[in-house]
């Protein structure tokens, strides 16, 4: 049990509850709300597979943040924990590209058939 209130079964709409409350969609609109992630997804849209030190340099010289790299760190975490950004190792180095498959989800919730 998660503690979270389940959705009212007196609401017909009510199915979709757990997928814009709990979870990871949860996670991506947590994610979304911060504008220095919403920024690294930006550059990650621009060019994926950045590690942390090239992220760094982007968000200083093209956004004027000049937040340090433990803090970019903590910001990558929530996104990958939202699974908007995936991570890679090779040797010694560590890549980090866009998801999008969490945002489409979303989109798919409030699609309309024409």
């Amino acid at each position: 049990m998660t503690g979270r209130p389940g959705p009212d079964p007196r609401n017909p709409l009510s199915g979709k509850w757990i997928l814009a409350y709990c979870g990871v969609v949860g996670d991506v609109f947590k994610a979304l709300a911060d504008p220095t992630r919403r920024a690294i997804l930006d550059e990650l849209q621009e060019r994926s597979g950045q590690t942390l030190f090239e992220l760094c340099t982007r968000l200083i010289s093209r956004h004027g943040l000049g937040s340090s790299r433990q803090a970019v760190s903590q910001h990558l975490d929530v996104l990958e924990e939202a699974g908007l950004v995936r991570t890679r190792r090779e040797g010694r180095y560590k890549f980090h590209d866009l998801d999008t498959s969490p945002l489409r989800t979303i989109a798919e919730r409030w699609r309309i058939d024409s």
